[in-house]
């Protein structure tokens, strides 16, 4: 089952506090598909489509396409400070890089 931490929603809430869209949710949509397996992004979304499955955190709505959903079961979004960086992450059961094009690690 996809979880978020209660770090990445209260994240979230934050980010959509200050945009002034409190009642929006965080969409996670598929970015495109390398060697790698599938690339992932995020963005801010108004209302759930018909085509959406929706999880609810802390008072944070995620929406993911369904078709996806299979694809980010086992994963985790999480939110990351260290000294150099910040940001929302996606972690979990990913696919191997096993193409051999040497273009993602």
């Amino acid at each position: 089952m996809f979880t978020i931490t209660d770090k990445a929603a209260d994240k979230a809430k934050a980010i959509l506090t200050n945009e002034g869209k409190d009642n929006w949710g965080i969409k996670i949509f598929s970015a495109g598909q390398g060697c790698c397996g599938p690339s992932y992004g995020l963005d801010l979304q108004e209302v759930q489509l018909p085509t959406d499955e929706v999880i609810e955190k802390n008072g944070v709505k995620v929406y993911i396409d369904k078709q996806m959903s299979e694809n980010l079961s086992e994963m985790k979004l999480d939110y990351y400070i260290d000294e150099e960086r910040e940001g929302f992450v996606l972690s979990g059961s990913a696919p191997s890089c096993s193409s051999g094009c040497s273009s993602c690690g």
